[in-house]
């Protein structure tokens, strides 16, 4: 049996709204501010919104027009690379306490840290350690954070998400034998990391509302409605995680995955439509190309507009043989989103996936390429990645970009998918 570990989950508080908060000397526990993009419409989805606002009932990622008429409140437009800075300034204070094969970045706003072998190098407890970087990180960057102490990852999360967001220090603590006793009884079931509305209707279905009740139910049951997820979710139901620190370091998928999505300004034409996949795809070759990955096939989300109520349209495609080619690709994106979408019917959002992306040195070809003209075509892209990184993104773009409608030249000013600030 292994030695007992102590984990910490610590969570930086409504973080794009505290941070636009501390760029004005402000206090985000006591300012009414919504980071939002108000050049789109008031259905756009507020990115965050202060924590004194989260005290008068405003939910963290309501669209603004939500927000009650009698809340007076700051709007500030996205600053997606002013985040990032802060987020690497907290991460070098994290790293001043814990080394980096012990951290692990869960998100822009929160981390998982292993602190079994500090606590006794430190001579502190769990919470005086994680007091210390939570008021470092507050006096650096003016960031308030909350966290959880567990004895796993799972608790770790489950008591910052429930506990320690109520606490008077932030801070929640957790075993398996107080998880049980403070939160098996819990409801909502979707307070709890990893169920979502779907699993917890499936729940409700059955009669299951509580962890307890999941701990308690017929097993097998579970298994038939959710498969091999059924063991996750039991585990969770005990308080049991078997991942460890060390598990997520050492992990290495076979395959990966690109993806890139976007809702849409306005409602688009079926052959408009058709060019943003077009972008969408060449795009995403040359992230293939900079990686030196290929990828086996491609799958297709597109959603109709909003006031139509269509099913949204959903395929994949397979190429004849991995590849980081913009030219097949684009062509074969082209030709799924020609099968797959209603041509009489407008388009709000689209989602392109390249599957089973693997290191390009397994790229294999057949008789239906040339592969000098392949390599031709890596080494161009090769070239438009070095033009782009020296000069930037849009430093050399195709001519359907400057089409009526394109979207590439203003994603290229974004970060993911909002403004960059910069």
């Amino acid at each position: 049996m292994g030695r007992k570990r102590t984990y910490i989950c610590i969570d930086l508080k409504s973080f794009y709204a505290s941070v636009e908060c501390r760029e004005r000397n402000l206090d985000p526990m006591k300012t009414n501010l919504v980071v939002a993009d108000l050049e789109r419409t008031d259905r756009t989805i507020c990115l965050a919104v202060s924590p004194a606002m989260k005290a008068l009932g405003v939910p963290g990622r309501c669209r603004v027009f939500e927000i009650p008429s009698g809340i007076s409140y700051i709007t500030a437009p996205p600053r997606m690379q002013l985040y990032i800075d802060y987020s690497a300034k907290i991460y070098a204070v994290y790293l001043k306490y814990i080394a980096k094969e012990d951290l692990h970045v869960y998100s822009i706003d929160e981390i998982f840290m292993d602190v079994t072998d500090y606590l006794t190098l430190y001579e502190m407890t769990a919470k005086e350690l994680c007091l210390r970087m939570m008021e470092d990180v507050l006096e650096t960057t003016g960031i308030p954070a909350a966290a959880g102490i567990g004895s796993n990852l799972y608790l770790a999360k489950i008591a910052m998400d429930i506990t320690g967001k109520h606490a008077p220090d932030r801070i929640g603590v957790l075993d398996e034998d107080s998880y049980r006793r403070q939160l098996w009884d819990h409801r909502p079931l979707t307070d709890f990391w990893r169920i979502g509305s779907g699993i917890a209707n499936q729940l409700k279905r059955i009669g299951i509302t509580t962890m307890r009740e999941i701990a308690q139910a017929d097993e097998r049951k579970l298994y038939r409605m959710f498969g091999i997820d059924a063991e996750l979710l039991i585990d969770h139901a005990w308080g049991r995680e078997s991942v460890t620190m060390e598990d997520i370091k050492a992990y290495r998928p076979r395959y990966t995955s690109l993806s890139s999505g976007q809702v849409l300004s306005h409602d688009y034409r079926f052959q408009d439509g058709r060019m943003i996949v077009r972008e969408m795809a060449d795009a995403l070759c040359l992230e293939l190309t900079e990686k030196d990955q290929i990828t086996e096939s491609i799958t297709l989300h597109v959603g109709y507009s909003y006031r139509l109520g269509h099913k949204p349209a959903h395929g994949t495609i397979s190429l004849r043989t991995a590849t980081d080619s913009s030219r097949r690709i684009m062509d074969a994106s082209s030709d799924l989103y020609e099968q797959i979408v209603d041509p009489h019917l407008s388009i709000r959002r689209i989602t392109l996936t390249f599957n089973r992306v693997t290191d390009r040195k397994y790229q294999q070809y057949d008789l239906f390429y040339n592969p000098h003209d392949l390599e031709k075509e890596h080494r161009m892209q090769k070239t438009v990645l070095e033009i782009k990184d020296r000069f930037g993104k849009n430093a050399l773009f195709r001519g359907m970009d400057l089409q009526e409608g394109a979207t590439a030249l203003e994603r290229n000013r974004q970060i993911g998918g909002h403004k960059s600030g910069a």
